[in-house]
């Protein structure tokens, strides 16, 4: 990976990156592992293919753990077993989510609950489970993904943008109450980024133009354009940045 810059400071660091395996999270586990990192994730996919190619390039391992973020149980255990192989965790990454279409006539409880227990639930309960470590170490990092689409007034998934929403409040709460501690709480909001996902999925020719030229930056956001944002945030060079909001969308929304 071929980054702009580097944060020689998060060499050594335990991460802990969810939803690690494809896309945005694949980009982030390469991103701190290039950077010196002892890095785990988990994702409901396979990721040996991943884990193989990032040791072949790097030197290193990432530990990958397949889990079902909804499963809390499962997601502590996750964070134990990383931490056993890494040593107490100094940054977490929450990154998982689900931004699947739905409309409000056809949603059900469910889907609801199904929408907020990957969207939104998993970031309060790992918060939860990393405090303590961050806590004897004198500090650390929590950096949420929240995401510009709740700004946006998108009408396409509105339980995704209510969740969406609560990270940002989540991470603003979370900043307050933990700042004493100093444990730093951001949220990192992307624009609309071109994963593979959403290419297969959404960004048909039309809508995708239709974007880009909203943006003041009229070119594609790709899921590497997310990295350097999330480790400055983990690093040292944010260290009097909390309960902040940092938008990456290339410029379509305006925040301040």
């Amino acid at each position: 990976m071929d980054l702009p810059a580097s944060f020689h400071d998060l060499k050594g660091k335990s991460v802990f990156i969810t939803g690690g395996g494809s896309g945005i999270g694949e980009c982030l586990v390469e991103g701190f592992l290039s950077q010196g990192c002892k890095v785990a994730f988990v994702d409901r996919l396979d990721s040996i293919a991943l884990c193989d190619r990032l040791e072949k390039a790097y030197g290193a391992r990432p530990l990958f753990i397949e889990c079902d973020i909804t499963d809390i149980a499962a997601l502590q255990a996750a964070i134990a077993e990383a931490r056993t192989a890494h040593g107490p965790i100094d940054v977490l990454v929450n990154n998982a989510a689900d931004d699947t279409r739905h409309y409000v006539s056809s949603y059900t409880p469910d889907d609801w609950d199904h929408s907020i227990a990957v969207n939104l639930r998993p970031h309060y309960f790992t918060a939860q489970a990393v405090v303590d470590d961050m806590r004897v170490a004198g500090g650390g990092v929590i950096v949420n993904f929240s995401s510009i689409a709740y700004m946006m007034g998108g009408g396409e998934y509105p339980a995704y943008a209510a969740a969406k929403a609560g990270i940002t409040g989540l991470t603003r709460g979370l900043a307050r109450e933990l700042g004493p501690a100093r444990i730093r709480v951001n949220a990192l909001m992307p624009g609309w980024v071109l994963t593979e996902r959403q290419k297969r999925l959404w960004a048909k020719p039309e809508a995708l133009a239709a974007h880009i030229a909203r943006q003041c930056l009229n070119e594609e956001i790709r899921p590497v354009d997310m990295v350097c944002p999330a480790l400055f945030l983990a690093s040292e060079a944010s260290r009097m940045m909390t309960g902040q909001a940092l938008v990456v969308d290339a410029g379509v929304v305006f925040s301040g």
